[in-house]
């Protein structure tokens, strides 16, 4: 999982334009997200972790580390400004002890135990600057130094700050505010003559000197080629130079240092193909013999050095004794050994003061070309292998696994030349080739008891470092209080208060300037200035005279806030301008702006399916809790099944909210028309017996007297009322105005809310017919003329309520105005409603079947009460 931690350089030197048009910042963020396109097109690009440092102070340079996710890392990119200085030492030094946080933790540099190269986490850190002078607090720096001390537990076991996995790379932005006519020259990127050259030389990588976009966009595509998994390694060239092959005899002998006599390449440590991690065997050895008396351990380099001998050898091979083979990266040492054309020949390897009584060491291993000559590859066998190897081969082969005393005796006399830490490897590759007991389990591995503890508690306080570290990302520093004034007078004069200046500028000007008497050298010494705020952008003043006597208090809540810059105000009705000034990343930031919003009217209609506020697409239906309630009807939100909609006019139990009829004449179950013409004489008492002596199922119409008829319910009535329900207004002229003035005392008895009460207690008001019936009739007669206009009444009603049945949607209050106003016995409206509820069945109206079945419900409790109440 290799590691890519991006260096931007966010000097205020950033801020410089090319002949693009675009600062040197805004290219170095292409490049990165350039870099991250061309990555993300190999597979193994999965596994990649970015990192993202800039030039700011130690932790605030650090903007996306181990724990920051890749949405993290492009916001803090496209964040970055240029406004400091170039500490590029110090940026170096906070991104290398970025990568080396937890390795103590892991135990991946196996301090004293030697190097193992297939423990690894090979990092790249890719350096974007522009290459001006190193610029910090201090001053101006000629050279790169990286700091000394640094806060890691741990940092002094190694010499340098960087480790064999980690290698530098360096784009030197050169690009010119002209465009340059010359064409740009062929072949390959040069290194850049800058201060960072020779650090990104040291661990391995290179620099590029960068000139137009077309060579950016080529050296991110060798950068990307770059990314391999593997160590470098120092190889020097130790003894004397190799004879010329047959084939070479008549080449002339070059004299002096060569360029493959030293190398500072890498070898490419291939993952597992089945498990994508490295499998190896054997360690290359330390630079000192381990002592089991010493209190500390020596610093090691990060690159270990590697010397190998140009005598020839034969390459040493056993079949059941394992080895690791690892390709050279191009290199003059390669080209040198490629050209010899002599694959059966190898090169021993060393390194210095491994072994105990010899400063050059015991071989551990050797270079070989490949059979094909296409690749270098080194072999790492087992220390002192050209022993080792003769005495397993007659383990196998000669002793069968049986040795004896003598083989015993060579073995043991092999164990005391070989490192320590070299036991571990060796008992496995011993439990491979099937003689597990040759090595007894008390044998030391070579670091005393000391050193032992020192090292579990470096990765104790590494651990916790990590921690702090990763708790203070992200945070926003505290804000500084100002610039100190510093009083450099040295408790002298002035230069305006000396004698011979003021002389010289006599002669020149002619005017002494005035200045007072007495100066307290220590009036301003703890004075501050207020620091820029770069987060706050000035807003435009305008002409004063522009300015209405209305906005004068908010232009001077402007000027305030220019002025002082350190704490927002609100304004109102003049920065409207301000409002539209928002950065680009900001503007679809729709929810912000949504929660600082005043909070919305209510909807006038709660029923109607809510919308999305979709920014952009308003006609877009809320999806979420959407079902389908009946054909071409959308119900929203979440269907409480089982359970009866509590609505606001609705009272408990679902059924339309009523308000109880407070006059006597006005009951459930009756309807009542008023006589079509005042009566000229007094009904005969036998009629009038016959009447009441009705039953109150049988007496639906009643009359009424028109002091409880409105007049104003004429031009409320509905559209779609049925002929049969209109209302006519009667006019007696000849009537008593006392009688008027009798009706208007009893309505304002009954409350004054008598068409209220109509509406919502005797189904709909007064029932006046077209026809009325003639002032003498039979009981029998009477109850047919009922009958049928009941029937044509309710007919009608039907069709109405079928009507709006149909319609889509939940408004039904429609449906229970028609129904109060149903004429007839108890038992025809029951019937009625009965027939309503299955023709809302037919449609799946399940809400509205509810809401009916409470209805009717209520309909025979309060038919239930008025009996008993009559009973009484």
């Amino acid at each position: 999982m290799p590691v890519l931690l991006f260096l931007v350089d966010t000097s205020a030197s950033m801020n410089q334009r090319s002949h693009l048009g675009t600062t040197y910042l805004d290219i170095a963020k292409g490049a990165v997200e350039t870099f991250m396109k061309l990555r993300g097109r190999d597979p193994a690009s999965r596994g990649d972790r970015y990192m993202l440092v800039n030039f700011e102070d130690f932790p605030c340079g650090i903007k996306a580390g181990w724990k920051e996710s890749h949405a993290t890392f492009m916001t803090e990119l496209r964040n970055l400004q240029a406004t400091g200085l170039t500490p590029i030492g110090q940026s170096l030094r906070t991104a290398f002890d970025l990568l080396n946080l937890n390795r103590l933790v892991t135990g991946i540099d196996n301090y004293g135990q030697g190097r193992n190269p297939f423990f690894l986490e090979p990092a790249i850190i890719i350096a974007i600057t522009d290459g001006n002078k190193l610029t910090s607090g201090s001053g101006i720096q000629e050279e790169l130094h990286l700091p000394l001390t640094t806060p890691l537990p741990g940092s002094e076991l190694t010499k340098e700050p960087f480790r064999w996995d980690q290698r530098l790379f360096a784009l030197v932005l050169r690009i010119p505010g002209i465009s340059s006519v010359e064409p740009e020259p062929l072949g390959g990127v040069p290194p850049d003559d800058s201060p960072i050259t020779p650090m990104c030389e040291v661990t391995g990588g290179r620099s590029y000197s960068v000139f137009s976009q077309r060579m950016l966009n080529q050296c991110l595509e060798s950068l990307v080629q770059k990314i391999q998994s593997g160590v470098v390694i120092n190889f020097e060239k130790t003894g004397p130079d190799p004879t010329p092959l047959e084939d070479c005899q008549n080449e002339p002998v070059k004299s002096g240092l060569q360029p493959w006599h030293c190398c500072h390449k890498l070898i490419y440590v291939r993952p597992n193909p089945k498990t994508g991690v490295p499998i190896g065997h054997w360690p290359v050895p330390e630079a000192f013999w381990p002592d089991q008396n010493s209190p500390t351990l020596p610093p090691r380099s990060a690159h270990p050095h590697v010397r190998f001998s140009c005598v020839d050898a034969e390459p040493m091979v056993i079949d059941k004794v394992p080895f690791d083979k690892y390709e050279l990266e191009p290199s003059p040492l390669t080209q040198y050994i490629l050209e010899r054309k002599a694959p059966h020949c190898c090169w021993q390897v060393f390194v210095c003061n491994s072994a105990k009584y010899s400063d050059l060491g015991q071989p551990f291993g050797y270079l070989k070309a490949s059979t094909a000559l296409s690749c270098v590859n080194l072999f790492v066998m087992p220390y002192n292998y050209p022993v080792l190897l003769p005495l397993l081969d007659d383990l196998i082969k000669v002793h069968k696994f049986k040795p004896t005393i003598k083989w015993r005796q060579s073995f043991e006399n092999y164990l005391k030349t070989m490192p320590p830490y070299y036991i571990g490897p060796l008992r496995k590759a011993l439990r491979i080739m099937g003689a597990p007991n040759l090595l007894a389990d008390n044998m030391e591995y070579g670091l005393s008891y000391s050193v032992v503890s020192y090292l579990k508690k470096l990765s104790q306080q590494t651990k916790i470092e990590y921690d702090r570290l990763i708790a203070l990302i992200g945070k926003k520093p505290p804000p500084d209080a100002g610039i100190k004034v510093r009083w450099r007078g040295g408790g002298g004069l002035s230069l305006a208060q000396r004698r011979d200046f003021t002389q010289q500028l006599l002669s020149v000007t002619g005017v002494v300037p005035t200045l007072p008497m007495e100066l307290n050298a220590k009036e301003f010494q703890g004075f501050h200035l207020a620091q820029f705020t770069f987060s706050r952008k000035p807003q435009p003043f305008r002409n004063p005279y522009d300015i209405s006597r209305n906005q004068l208090l908010d232009q001077l809540s402007r000027m305030r806030r220019n002025l002082i810059k350190t704490s927002a105000c609100s304004f109102t009705g003049h920065d409207a301008d301000q409002l539209h000034s928002v950065p680009i990343a900001q503007m679809g930031n729709y929810q912000d702006f949504l929660k600082a919003a005043p909070q919305p009217l209510r909807d006038p209609d709660p029923e109607q399916p809510k919308r999305l506020h979709t920014f952009g697409n308003p006609f877009k239906l809320d999806k979420k809790g959407m079902m389908i309630d009946e054909a071409d009807e959308f119900v929203t939100g979440p269907q409480n099944k089982g359970k009866r909609p509590v609505e606001s006019n609705n009272i408990q139990g679902g059924g339309p909210k009523r308000r109880r009829c407070m006059s006597p004449l006005l009951r459930l179950g009756r309807a009542y028309t008023p006589p079509v013409s005042p009566p000229a004489s007094p009904r005969p008492t036998s009629d009038m017996d016959v009447i009441d002596g009705a039953s109150e199922s049988d007496l639906i119409i009643n009359h009424l007297n028109d002091n409880h008829y409105s007049p104003e319910e004429t031009s409320d009535s509905e559209p779609d009322q049925p002929s049969g329900l209109i209302h006519h207004q009667e006019n007696h002229v000849d009537e008593d105005p006392q009688d008027h003035r009798h009706g208007d005392e009893e309505e304002e008895e009954n409350g004054g809310h008598l068409e209220d009460e109509l509406d919502m207690d005797s189904g709909g008001g007064v029932v006046f017919l077209d026809d009325q019936t003639p002032r003498f009739l039979s009981p029998e007669a009477l109850k047919k003329h009922i009958h049928t206009e009941t029937m044509k009444v309710n007919n009608e009603l039907r069709a109405l309520i079928t009507k709006e049945i149909r319609k889509p949607g939940r408004h039904y209050e429609r449906i229970f105005h028609f129904l109060k106003q149903i004429q007839g016995t108890l038992e025809t409206r029951l019937i009625f409603l009965q027939n309503i509820i299955k023709e809302a069945a037919r449609f799946k109206k399940r809400v509205l079947i509810e809401q009916l079945e409470n209805f009717l419900e209520e309909i025979h409790n309060r038919a239930t009460n008025m009996n008993h109440l009559d009973a009484l």
